[in-house]
């Protein structure tokens, strides 16, 4: 099956160390702005990992950071524990970075794949899942636990909005490096040649990028 062939010991690991930088990104306390939300570092994480990795794998990463947040270790924004974390307004947040690191992933992934991936491309796929994803689940839910009318909610939303989108430049410098560096972790698809077409026809390819592993391939 898919799912199974893609479980494997590389992406396991990928998947392990991004959940584990997730986590990290929290020993920096943050700055308190409004509402209690703090400026942390763990939405350029979550960023990141959807960018690097993918949408399932990037997705999964952040699944495993809630999970071991809620079991208890102390790696949520403030150092709460899970059973305060999602009783708290923040909790809209925590839920929201699933879909957040899936989209960022999902749109660098195609760009990656059409071999068309920039800086450009990159920062847009991060605002797009850090702010235009994040931001209606994440807000929406505090605001409703709050008690906040729709202005109110867009005032304090909009330092945290020009502090992520600062921390999207940086999620697409990092993003395209690797990339770059490491264009196995999500290859591009290779382009098609009139007279590559005996070698399609035959189900080979004969390009000079790696050749896709059935792990790796579809992030």
């Amino acid at each position: 099956m898919r799912f199974r062939r893609h479980l494997n010991g590389p992406n396991i690991a990928l998947v392990t160390v991004f959940a584990g930088f997730i986590a990290a990104s929290t020993l920096w306390g943050g700055i308190d702005l409004a509402e209690g939300v703090p400026v942390t570092l763990q939405t350029f994480a979550v960023l990141l990992a959807g960018a690097v990795l993918g949408p399932w794998r990037g997705a999964a990463s952040v699944v495993i950071y809630l999970i071991l947040g809620t079991v208890g270790v102390p790696i949520f924004a403030g150092h709460s524990t899970g059973a305060t974390a999602w009783v708290g307004p923040q909790a809209g947040f925590l839920i929201g970075f699933i879909p957040a690191a899936f989209v960022t992933g999902w749109l660098v992934r195609g760009l990656r794949r059409r071999n068309a991936l920039t800086f450009v491309g990159a920062f847009g796929a991060a605002v797009f899942g850090g702010i235009v994803v994040l931001y209606p689940i994440g807000w929406g839910y505090l605001a409703w636990k709050l008690g906040l009318d729709f202005q109110t909610t867009v005032l304090a939303a909009v330092p945290f909005a020009l502090v992520d989108v600062f921390k999207c430049v940086f999620v697409a410098i990092v993003a395209t490096a690797v990339h770059r560096a490491y264009p196995w972790l999500m290859p591009a698809k290779p382009k098609a040649t009139v007279d590559a077409s005996p070698a399609m026809a035959s189900g080979t390819t004969s390009t000079g990028e790696p050749e896709e592993s059935g792990a790796l391939a579809t992030a």
